[in-house]
């Protein structure tokens, strides 16, 4: 009979975790301090033992898979001799991959990225696996917690992820049936784990990286026009930075480019119109390069077949870059001067968008860290803008990109124009209007 002593030494936090036999059970933690790794162990410890059903969600299909993995090594080092399989799971007219470790006394341990749908339908004992950034995370909390109603356990662990959602009302809750478990990366190093704790640091790109994903603070999000919920909710593995080889698209495609030179990026963004949801196909980042090589890339892309139209920023150094593009093609082609008022119709439409979960973007961290860099800010006089600091990573400029090529696909060409165009502009001077 296989031993169910841990197969490995764990630091000193993550042997609590394991041997907290606690019924509802909730881990505050610093990125990469191997908490699936000993929340894998405590499930199949639990499995071996009696059993049982563990039923584990994670963020997406690579997170919950990876998760398996991790179930698997386990079983494997202890010497289970565990069957895995893989199924499709159904929910919401949508196909899932359902991953399933059997062992040879019937325990199961299923694997599934988490939705409301794939939350229900089981009675099993839970693990939330990086709560903070499911998306719908309280729709999912609603829908699994009747899974737990016979007496079985759950086990919630995350990073913080501001001061939004279930994960965070949970840790914050005064809920004394919680054994709360919290380990920020100081606690992590002097306890046992190996890390440069000044390297590490080094590598943030603010202080608010550091406090929320190293040292278990929630950072507020108040004044951040797309809150992490809002972005969580509409990352996809689906959506694509680099333009997938032999693209042929389905829907009609639409482009947004904001322009920069020496201190911003120029962004391209690309976007599919599949039904009423916006899909990214393409980031494209230019950084500091001559207008000529800009206008190569930008030419490329308004040339892609089924590209319906592009609006390009024509403020400051723009402004030439964007006049030749429409010399060139024309009504594709619309160059969007950015007036407080046009800049304000655009990040307001976007969050419109994100909040009807009609984008899909890709699942990268740079690209979601400036989507929250926009901030609402009211100023000394009352005027509303909306602006970012500017940090290594750009300045806003994908997300203006992307409110741009989501402009670009719902612009009404028969109405009024909302703010000045640059072809409004140079009538205006030629006395047409």
């Amino acid at each position: 009979m296989a031993s169910s002593k841990a197969p490995v030494q764990l630091p000193l936090y993550q042997q609590r975790w394991v041997t907290d036999k606690s019924r509802f059970k909730i881990a505050l933690k610093a990125r990469q301090t191997g908490f699936s790794f000993c929340a894998a162990l405590e499930v199949v410890l639990d499995a071996m033992e009696r059993r049982t059903t563990w039923v584990l969600l994670s963020r997406g299909e690579r997170q919950s898979k990876e998760l398996i993995e991790k179930v698997t090594m386990h079983a494997q080092a202890i010497g289970v001799a565990a069957q895995e399989l893989e199924t499709t799971f159904k929910a919401d007219s949508t196909d899932y991959k359902q991953l399933e470790v059997h062992f040879p006394n019937g325990s199961r341990i299923i694997g599934l990225p988490a939705n409301p749908d794939t939350a229900r339908g089981f009675s099993a004992n839970v693990v939330l696996d990086e709560f903070a950034f499911h998306a719908n995370s309280r729709k999912i909390w609603t829908a699994l917690y009747p899974t737990i109603t016979r007496g079985y356990k759950i086990r919630v662990i995350s990073t913080p992820n501001g001061k939004v959602g279930k994960f965070y009302e949970l840790w914050t809750a005064k809920d004394s049936r919680w054994s709360k478990h919290e380990t920020d990366i100081y606690t992590a190093k002097a306890e046992g784990m190996d890390v440069d704790i000044d390297d590490l640091r080094s590598g943030c790109e603010s202080e608010d990286d550091w406090q929320q994903e190293y040292c278990c603070q929630f950072i507020d999000e108040a004044g951040s026009l797309l809150t992490y919920d809002l972005i969580d909710g509409c990352e996809d593995a689906q959506a694509t930075i680099l333009l997938p080889e032999d693209f042929e698209p389905e829907g009609d495609l639409y482009l947004g480019m904001d322009i920069g030179r020496k201190r911003d990026l120029s962004v391209i963004w690309l976007d599919e119109n599949l039904g009423d949801v916006f899909w990214t196909r393409a980031v494209k980042v230019i950084e500091k390069a001559p207008f000529r090589i800009q206008r190569q890339e930008l030419y490329w892309y308004l040339s892609l077949p089924k590209l319906r139209r592009g609006c390009i920023d024509s403020t400051g150094i723009g402004a030439q870059l964007a006049e030749e593009a429409v010399e060139r093609f024309g009504s594709l082609v619309e160059a969007v001067h950015f007036t407080e008022a046009a800049k304000q119709e655009m990040a307001l439409n976007q969050k419109r968008l994100f909040e009807d979960k009609q984008a899909r973007i890709p699942i990268d961290r740079i690209i979601r860290e400036d989507l929250h860099s926009v901030k609402k800010i009211t100023t000394a006089a009352g005027h509303i803008r909306y602006d970012a600091d500017r940090n290594e990573n750009g300045h806003a400029d994908r997300f203006w990109a992307s409110a741009l090529a989501k402009h670009a696909g719902q612009t009404n060409f028969s109405g009024p124009a909302q703010y000045e165009t640059l072809q409004r502009r140079r009538f205006k001077r030629k006395g047409a209007y």
